[in-house]
């Protein structure tokens, strides 16, 4: 058992992980106590957080993941306004996310882990709107010139599943930003104040009951670098919008009910068909399935200033040079001799005369193939 003594110590670095510590946490945490860092990961700990804790106003980082730690999720610990990390995950957390009574919960938390628990209910998204050191960019520098979470020359140490692999970091980065809700019975939609976290690397919903549909405000996330929605009932079809997220390196959808098209551009060309594994509606690169023509979609292209009418792409005219340049030609100047549509012909009229217009294309035409 962990001692008594040490919930009221001066201490202000725990670390206690990757023992064989049973019974309860400490439950007498006294008012003004410096604790920053508690480290009880992966132990044989059972009972509920100490609601004593409350009392440790410097708590920066609480990690009590991997033990056998029951009860509903502590919503009180968002009065702890210095709290950047919370790990409670593989333990037997139950129940829906309840809401602090603190007006800004979890101000300056960076770190949320809460996978491999027995959660249930919607995503959190009163939350997600108070996550502030998630938004903005707030982790591009660290805090107080800082590099990594630590309390002098110690260094807080976790395990996180990071890209898609779980994986012990041996010091944690101050600008590392992620949020991992896997492996519970969350339901409902992905809520789209999701993409207002725009520091997140990570964000792993994966094996729920999610639903609906992919929101297209997950464009928003300019950092993020992993994102896993693998394993619910997700449907409808890939956001185009998400070929915009140029750091994301791992990317799951499998096993959902996607359809259409998946998109192509950027970072999308480096992802292998296990993104896309069991979503029997999907087609296109890298699946065998081909699209018809009436589901492809083109990738998104950067938009470019155009100077010449912006009404009419006179380039689609003479697109086929050669002999495709007489058809293209034809087909145009049938179009201006018929009067059709006279919305176009109209407005060139009031510009120049129709030799001056099948000038241009002539010579735009040899220009191209010059």
């Amino acid at each position: 058992m962990i001692p008594p003594c040490l919930a009221n110590s001066s201490l202000w670095f725990l670390d206690m992980r990757m023992n064989i510590f049973h019974g309860i946490i400490p439950q007498t945490f006294s008012k003004g106590s410096r604790l920053t860092i508690l480290n009880l990961n992966d132990n044989q700990l059972e009972g509920s957080v100490p609601l004593s804790l409350v009392n440790c106003s410097f708590l920066e980082v609480l990690d009590v993941g991997n033990n056998r730690i029951n009860g509903i999720f502590p919503a009180w610990l968002g009065a702890l306004s210095e709290l950047q990390v919370l790990i409670l995950r593989s333990n037997i957390f139950h129940g829906p996310i309840t809401y602090s009574v603190t007006r800004f919960p979890f101000p300056k938390l960076r770190i949320l882990d809460l996978s491999n628990d027995e959660f249930t209910g919607v995503l959190p998204t009163r939350y997600f709107q108070k996550f502030q050191a998630m938004m903005h960019g707030n982790n591009n520098s660290a805090e107080g010139g800082n590099m990594y979470i630590n309390y002098g020359n110690e260094y807080y140490s976790a395990i996180l599943t990071v890209k898609g692999v779980n994986m012990e970091m041996e010091k944690v980065l101050n600008i590392f930003t992620t949020i991992d809700l896997s492996g519970n019975n969350f339901q409902g939609r992905i809520p789209e104040v999701v993409g207002k976290l725009n520091s997140l690397k990570g964000l792993n919903f994966s094996h729920n009951k999610l639903t609906g549909l992919i929101p297209y405000s997950l464009e928003n996330l300019t950092q993020l670098e992993s994102l896993d929605l693998s394993s619910n009932k997700v449907a409808g079809q890939i956001p185009r919008q998400l070929t915009s997220l140029n750091f994301l390196q791992v990317l799951n959808l499998s096993q959902n009910q996607l359809v259409g098209p998946i998109p192509q551009g950027k970072q999308f060309h480096t992802f292998s068909s296990d993104s896309y594994n069991g979503n029997m509606g999907l087609c296109g690169f890298p699946l065998s399935e081909k699209c018809s023509n009436d589901e492809v979609t083109e990738p998104i292209q950067d938009r470019e200033e155009d100077d010449t009418w912006s009404l009419f792409d006179w380039k689609k005219a003479v697109m086929g040079y050669g002999s495709g340049f007489v058809i293209g030609l034809s087909m145009e100047y049938s179009v201006f001799a018929t009067g059709w549509p006279k919305w176009i012909v109209r407005m060139v009229e009031r510009k120049q005369s129709r030799n001056t217009v099948i000038r241009m294309l002539i010579q735009g035409a040899r220009g191209r193939r010059n």
